[in-house]
């Protein structure tokens, strides 16, 4: 089975759309059932809370609005909130996908063999335990990568005027461009591509990851759908290593 080689004319929207279609896939819903379990308990619990919440948080941000920039109140309440779902669903998605990164890693791998009837060496739960240290010390690259770039984002909001206009545009770009990388990490690593080629891979298609992680991010702030994004990203990911990356980074021993 492949993805219709695809690989020149599709874009990160195909990839995020097939994403959907392949977690159905007979042998494979295995796989997605504990990335999905963790991604609901955790997710659901914590939007949960996060509304029950929004109506104390509101009110305290926009007092924090300068006098001459109330006139803006309409245009900064909308931003404000979406500004908030942004840092906390990326935020939860985060812890998330660390908690689920061995399990997403073995359904990344399971349906790399499925797409390409070409199974992975050590491949399985056996390798998934095996694997397990380089896979939290990936995590732990991928963290250090992101917290000081995270960091220098949120003090921006808290610029009068840009931090309320500016930021969650930039919030959200960023974003974008690190759950992309959080996803395709996981058929990348399997193959034990190292981050920093990881990171210039992507960026030969920069765009269309960019569709990718933007529509990742856009409905990890929805409820009920953010729920199952986690594989849905992971299959999505995969699908896109299979036809982009694969023959050049791929390892077949």
């Amino acid at each position: 089975m492949s993805t219709m080689n695809t690989a020149k004319s599709a874009n990160g929207i195909h990839y995020f759309s097939q994403g959907w279609q392949l977690i159905r896939l007979p042998g494979i819903r295995r796989f997605v059932i504990v990335p999905l379990l963790v991604n609901i308990l955790l997710m659901g619990g914590a939007f949960i809370w996060l509304f029950w919440q929004l109506g104390h948080w509101l009110p305290a941000l926009m007092a924090k609005v300068p006098d001459w920039l109330q006139w803006l109140s309409y245009l900064l309440w909308p931003l404000t909130v979406i500004s908030i779902l942004l840092v906390f669903s990326y935020l939860f998605s985060t812890i998330a996908n660390w908690i689920a990164a061995p399990f997403c890693g073995l359904l990344a791998e399971q349906l790399e063999a499925r797409l390409t009837g070409q199974p992975l060496p050590d491949s399985g739960w056996m390798g998934m335990v095996k694997d397990i240290p380089r896979i939290m010390k990936r995590e732990w690259q991928k963290l250090a990568w992101y917290l000081p770039r995270a960091i220098v984002l949120l003090l921006l909001y808290f610029v009068p005027g840009f931090g309320q206009t500016v930021a969650p545009v930039l919030w959200f770009l960023f974003s974008a461009w690190m759950l992309s990388i959080q996803y395709c990490d996981y058929p990348f690593d399997n193959h034990k591509v190292s981050f920093q080629q990881m990171r210039t891979a992507l960026r030969q298609y920069k765009t269309d990851n960019m569709q990718f992680g933007a529509l990742v991010s856009l409905f990890t702030m929805i409820p009920v759908l953010n729920l199952a994004i986690m594989p849905v990203a992971v299959c999505g990911a995969t699908a896109m290593w299979v036809d982009r990356y694969r023959t050049t980074l791929g390892r077949v021993d």
